[in-house]
């Protein structure tokens, strides 16, 4: 292996550090201190007093959908959940392995350019020819020391709801996907959903796999299928391995139910994952006032130490037709819409989109700054965590293992600002 220069990163705001540890001291992509006064170093790098954060981590995204929302046969016009399924049944019919591959390298290339390094995937395995986890299988590998993918073999037209959905799923881990996916409110019943409920814990169990479900993305207080799937789970011990996507309904829920069921979270380790705009976009619209916001109950079980971070979810697909893998955006809009706006929660909101995602990845063996921990880290515009969030600060540097991803300077003007200066 190729020797490569010991760098010190100096006059840094090292997020969740005391504030006298400014200095990051880097060795083979390693950090080997975090400190002051830190041991000289072949290559010192001034951050000028910027915030340095862990990279982003995208909880929940669909690559093998990306870019398909503005085909003739994807447009979503009542701008619900049933529909973006319709109209993706459709759609990927004609997707090729070339295509899938071409807007999954866009899709990743936008989130890695706003700072993003962990990207967990669903990847739709209702297709004979599974050809979105073909083409992500390929990109996991070949993009592993850019950005760590993770696979869901995901039964979007669900596992038994569509013929063979289960035998799918299965194939799919084989080929080395890395998460059993679900979708238990789209199957036809509810005694079905349970069914896949059930199957799901099987195979995680056979294969030695994460979970992450598609879980009650419902206005519907009845859908409850969380309920099953964190008994199942606290009953195996893998709570902490499993991760309950959406929740929406469970936003709806009395709080008599609510707080009972966050009780029972808190003991099985469950992880949950909100996806702000998107849920904001396609919940509710069957009401019409009040509106429901449509997210998950994410301040309650964040104040209830209940892990919980926010996702993408969609970049201009059948289901939400904007999105480009900025999770500061998600961010903005989350705390907006689950009302986590104190100043404390203002100072750590950061955690729903970098260490609370790596705890719902299971990767926090190789996440955080922490010596001896890789040296993959960030540089925002801004000076602290406040300023970070509300000025929602651009990404100036994204490390990975002690090298640039990219690096790009401070916006600049070429005519500055000057409120007094007389125009002609």
């Amino acid at each position: 292996m190729k020797e490569r220069a010991m760098k010190k990163f100096t006059n840094a705001h090292i997020y969740r550090q005391h504030d006298e540890a400014h200095e990051i001291l880097v060795d083979q992509g390693v950090i080997k201190q975090i400190g002051k006064n830190l041991p000289e170093a072949d290559e010192e790098i001034d951050l000028q007093g910027r915030l340095v954060v862990p990279p982003y981590v995208d909880a929940h995204l669909h690559l093998d959908y990306v870019y398909t929302g503005g085909g003739k046969d994807a447009k979503n016009k009542t701008g619900t959940l049933f529909e973006g399924i319709a109209r993706w049944h459709d759609v990927k019919k004609t997707q090729t392995l070339e295509d899938a591959r071409e807007r999954a390298l866009k899709g990743i290339g936008e989130e890695v350019s706003n700072g993003v390094q962990f990207i967990r995937t669903h990847i739709d395995v209702d297709d004979p020819r599974l050809t979105g986890l073909k083409a992500m299988l390929e990109i996991r590998e070949q993009l592993k020391d850019k950005v760590t993918i993770q696979i869901v073999a995901f039964p979007q037209e669900g596992m038994y709801a569509y013929k063979g959905g289960d035998e799918m799923i299965e194939e799919a881990l084989k080929m080395g996907a890395d998460c059993v996916g679900a979708i238990p409110h789209f199957e036809w019943a509810r005694e079905i959903g349970e069914k896949s409920i059930h199957r799901t814990v099987e195979l995680a169990a056979k294969y030695d796999k994460l979970i992450d479900v598609h879980c009650d993305e419902t206005d519907d207080v009845m859908s409850r299928f969380v309920e099953l799937l964190n008994a199942l789970v606290m009953a195996e011990g893998i709570g902490t391995r499993t991760a309950a996507s959406h929740t929406c309904s469970f936003g709806s829920a009395d709080n008599a139910y609510a707080f009972r069921m966050m009780s029972l979270f808190q003991q099985s380790g469950l992880n949950f994952i909100s996806l702000p705009t998107e849920n904001a976009y396609l919940q509710g619209r069957q009401d019409t006032y009040p509106k429901r916001r449509g997210l998950t109950r994410v301040k309650e079980l964040w104040e209830s130490g209940i892990n919980v971070c926010f996702g993408q979810d969609s970049i201009n697909d059948p289901w939400y037709p904007v999105g480009n893998g900025n999770l500061m955006n998600i961010l903005d809009n989350g705390i907006h819409l689950a009302q986590t706006m104190s100043f404390d929660e203002l100072d750590r909101c950061l955690d729903l989109i970098t260490y609370n995602g790596a705890k719902t990845l299971n990767v926090e063996d190789q996440y955080g700054i922490e010596q001896g921990k890789p040296a993959s880290f960030l540089v925002l515009n801004a000076d602290s965590p406040f300023e970070a969030v509300r000025q929602r600060a651009d990404v100036l540097a994204s490390i990975r293992h002690g090298e640039y991803l990219f690096k790009r300077p401070e916006p600049s003007y070429e005519v500055p600002l000057a409120l007094f200066r007389k125009t002609k």
